[in-house]
């Protein structure tokens, strides 16, 4: 998932340029390049058609979530909506915060996950000479996301994701690039690519890694209410999300053009191995390995959390309180590293993570809390509307999350 570099301060608030900066470092992350793949799973007409749906069905759900806020603040101008998990609570108590919560915090994991997977899967073809299995480089990176993890300050980290996100960027250009090359040299036909799958199958499965593109749906009601003129937003939003989704568009269909059938469910490991190819693979990953703790710290907080709870110690500078910080960080680590080591690919996990977690965050959970909250006075349409997002989110998560366990 994406890593959130935004933290709020009420006596602070952001410019609409660092807020469209703060919407793309939290939704882009590293699945836009399995992108390529999920269109040669579903075709490049199915494709970019099931990007664009899961892009403006996105955004629509992002408005929901603020239209909640919005209708509890005008209610109750002293009560305090500001995250995912304080709509859950007010919109089915106790058990409603629970339930988003515990959802935002495996998905958080399960990013984590994808995160030590992209690195070892990236790694392993850089480094194919040395007869490594990709669980090998997994946990060659724990001593090292353990350290991290025991930094205080994430500010320090945070240039480390936007070093990654221009590694991103560099990979979709050489991406860019080797279609180029190939659309105009020799052996090519267009006619090759397949437009839209037999395989019925294959759709759902495409579009779980198009979900999983669109990544930081819980940092919606942060990005929002850090803006300084919050009205803008939803204009802003959309327009940042219209060229966001544009791009996905023209990157999955430049990667499957560019090498067809053979594109793999990460493309950095189609391009071929010169030194700029195999510089911004490394760079990728040491990138994300900084960017890692980020992602940790949600997990990390709601552990510590309990922990003090149950020692009964509110003071994590003393000596005791430390060592209890350390050790849970390390098995945090420790523990999400060994799941990934038995994923058998990157793109399989990205795709069960965007047909279950992604969807029930990004549709079924906000379509949920607006008609809780604002059924009443909604025209029938929007009621409508919000019940086919709702449903489909569901059906979406079930049979997607078939299709990836029993396989394309």
């Amino acid at each position: 998932m994406a890593s959130p570099l935004l933290e709020p301060v009420p006596s602070k608030r952001a410019s609409k340029l660092q807020t469209l900066g703060n919407i793309i470092v939290t939704v882009v992350g590293t699945g836009v390049l399995g992108l390529p793949f999920a269109f040669r799973i579903a075709g490049w007409v199915a494709g970019s058609l099931g990007v664009a749906v899961v892009g403006l069905s996105t955004y629509y759900c992002m408005l929901l979530l603020v239209n909640c806020r919005d209708k509890l603040a005008s209610e109750e101008p002293l009560g305090e909506s500001n995250t995912y998990g304080d709509l859950g609570y007010r919109s089915f108590g106790t058990l409603g915060r629970f339930v988003t919560e515990v959802i935002i915090v495996v998905a958080q994991c399960a990013g984590s996950i994808a995160y030590f997977v992209f690195i070892g899967q990236n790694l392993h073809s850089v480094f194919e000479s040395q007869n490594l299995s990709m669980a090998s480089y997994i946990f060659m990176l724990v001593p090292v996301e353990i350290g991290l993890s025991w930094i205080g300050s994430l500010s320090a980290l945070a240039p480390f994701s936007i070093f990654a996100d221009v590694c991103n960027v560099l990979a979709m250009g050489i991406v860019v690039k080797e279609d180029v090359q190939r659309t105009f040299g020799e052996g090519f036909s267009f006619g090759e690519r397949t437009a839209i799958t037999s395989n019925i199958g294959g759709l759902p499965f495409a579009a779980g890694m198009a979900v999983f593109c669109f990544e930081g749906f819980g940092m919606t009601l942060a990005l929002e209410n850090s803006m300084q003129d919050r009205r803008k937003f939803p204009i802003l939003l959309a327009q940042t999300f219209g060229g966001i989704t544009l791009v996905y568009i023209l990157f999955g269909f430049c990667g499957y053009m560019a090498f067809g059938e053979e594109t793999r469910d990460i493309v950095t490991l189609n391009l071929p191995r010169n030194w700029s190819s195999l510089s911004v693979q490394v760079g990728l990953c040491v990138g994300l390995a900084f960017t890692l703790p980020i992602m940790l710290h949600p997990i990390n907080e709601i552990v510590e959390g309990k922990l003090k709870i149950i020692l009964r110690n509110n003071n994590d500078s003393t000596g005791p309180g430390k060592i209890c910080i350390c050790i849970s960080r390390a098995i945090v680590v420790v523990g999400l590293a060994v799941i990934a080591s038995f994923v058998p690919e990157f793109g399989v996990f990205a795709s069960f993570v965007g047909s279950t977690l992604c969807a029930m965050l990004s549709f079924v959970l906000p379509a949920t809390f607006h008609l809780k909250l604002l059924g009443s006075s909604l025209p029938f349409w929007r009621k409508a509307l919000d019940f086919i997002v709702l449903f489909s989110g569901l059906f979406f998560a079930i049979y997607g999350t078939y299709n990836t366990i029993v396989g394309v």
